[in-house]
């Protein structure tokens, strides 16, 4: 049987995992099993409202997709906020804070589940923060910095795990005995896809700016990568963005997974999409003995024909 297709997009990913499960297992498992369950009930309700979707619960963590950033940061300050609620009745010795990280990049979705650099770096953010506390990359961060009324404290850069480029963390300041409020400044929450940089549709002639914002802060977040598959994405949702150019350029001259057979593949099948010259000439220079090298000289043939 055929595998699936595996779909490569962009996404605000939101990781969060209890501090000391494991200690508070040992001590009194029945209770912690219970507080937990509270808990995820309050958190699993966030997310929805915020339109986020779950993909991973497994034991003390929690793993969600959301349509823009600021749902997910929205949805991340609401949940801790609730959290320190929750908490205020129980015993210290049972009481249940979760770290939160939030990160924006490319992620592989197969089989109902999401994979890749974007989800582990969330998750590694999630283990930089404090108890009750976020993390944040610079992208996030940057996206962020003029539509939300917080502050943000720079942590520098960190190598961390499986990650082969250090990052830059920055951790979020905020108060959480302030009343939940996940929908707090998303005014298009009832609009999920006016917001979501990552399905956004804008009508012709209509947000022009608001279009080239998204663009611009999708470009911010992948312009210092060295992958070129973060490049391709930016490609395939911006075929004739501003920064095309700039982008086709970077993935011809290669990265860390340059020299992988899957790069030049996702690369052709972005540039066949778009049936763009500049791109396809791109390719050819990239991969002059590559396997798409005459398909390639057909399809420029045909442009040129026209």
């Amino acid at each position: 049987m055929e595998a699936p297709p595996l779909e490569r997009k962009l996404a605000a990913i939101l990781a969060a995992d209890i501090e000391g499960y494991s200690r508070l297992m040992n001590a009194d498992e029945e209770q912690t099993l219970a507080t937990l369950t509270s808990h995820r009930t309050i958190i699993d309700g966030l997310i929805e409202s915020a339109h986020g979707e779950i993909f991973g619960t497994a034991g003390d963590s929690v793993l969600a997709e959301f349509p823009s950033i600021v749902h997910a940061f929205n949805c991340a300050i609401a949940i801790q906020q609730a959290m320190w609620r929750a908490n205020r009745p129980l015993a210290d010795k049972h009481k249940m804070y979760f770290r939160i990280g939030i990160n924006v990049g490319d992620v592989l979705v197969k089989d109902g589940d999401i994979f890749g650099d974007g989800v582990n770096i969330a998750a590694r953010l999630e283990g930089l923060a404090d108890a009750g506390g976020i993390c944040v990359t610079r992208g996030v961060r940057d996206h962020l910095r003029d539509r939300v009324d917080t502050t943000f404290e720079d942590l520098g850069e960190h190598q961390v795990k499986n990650i082969s480029r250090p990052l830059r963390v920055f951790r979020v300041l905020f108060d959480p005995q302030s009343e939940p409020s996940p929908s707090a400044e998303l005014t298009s929450v009832q609009h999920p896809e006016r917001s979501s940089w990552v399905d956004q549709t804008l009508p012709e002639d209509q947000d022009k700016d608001e279009a080239r914002r998204v663009e611009v802060a999708f470009w911010e977040a992948v312009q210092e990568s060295d992958d070129p598959a973060e490049y391709l994405l930016y490609l395939k949702r911006y075929p004739a963005g501003e920064f095309a150019e700039l982008a086709a350029a970077r993935v011809a001259q290669g990265g860390s997974g340059a020299g992988e057979p899957g790069i030049e593949v996702s690369f052709w099948e972005t540039v066949r999409d778009t049936g763009n010259a500049e791109m396809i000439e791109a390719y050819l220079s990239k991969y002059p003995t590559g396997q798409f090298v005459e398909l390639a000289k057909i399809l420029l043939a045909d442009i040129h024909a026209k």
